[in-house]
């Protein structure tokens, strides 16, 4: 796979970027005790705005990003169950990482919940430091930041 195979979300997408978000998030909603939120997001609203990248046909993977003035956020990232170990969200991250070059910004901020422990070793590997951990309403949540070249 190559950045190449990441295209934007359009509306025929929606009910695909809904279903691989409830597939990846589903397995932390016993952990945390609450529905992760992309799962509750507003999929449609964020297709329309532009902020979703989807690779596979059918989708497979997905990041939900917000452009700011002085950084992307990357608000959200998910790979099927069906599709980890392939590298899928290696690629995603790897696309996040241009995309905010591409808009002149040189820092990509995310956070994670902190019963998300699998993220935590995933995310130093790709640059990510952890800047903060705080609660966001009912979110204990780690806040990472990666700084660009």
């Amino acid at each position: 796979m190559t950045h190449e195979q990441i295209r934007p979300a359009t509306a025929d997408d929606v009910p695909a970027v809904k279903a691989v978000t409830d597939a990846a998030y589903r397995p932390y909603i016993a952990r945390i005790g609450l529905a992760p939120q992309p799962m509750e997001a507003d999929h449609a609203a964020n297709v329309a705005a532009g902020k979703v990248f989807v690779t596979g046909d059918p989708v497979i993977g997905l990041v939900v990003v917000e452009e700011h003035p002085d950084h992307l956020f990357l608000d959200s990232i998910a790979v099927h169950p069906d599709a980890h170990g392939r590298g899928v969200g290696r690629l995603l991250l790897h696309f996040v990482d241009a995309h905010a070059r591409a808009l002149g910004l040189a820092e990509v901020r995310l956070c994670t919940n902190a019963l998300m422990w699998e993220n935590q070793k995933i995310y130093p590997r790709y640059g990510y430091e952890v800047v903060e951990r705080r609660l966001d309403g009912p979110y204990d949540r780690f806040h990472y930041r990666k700084r660009l070249d």
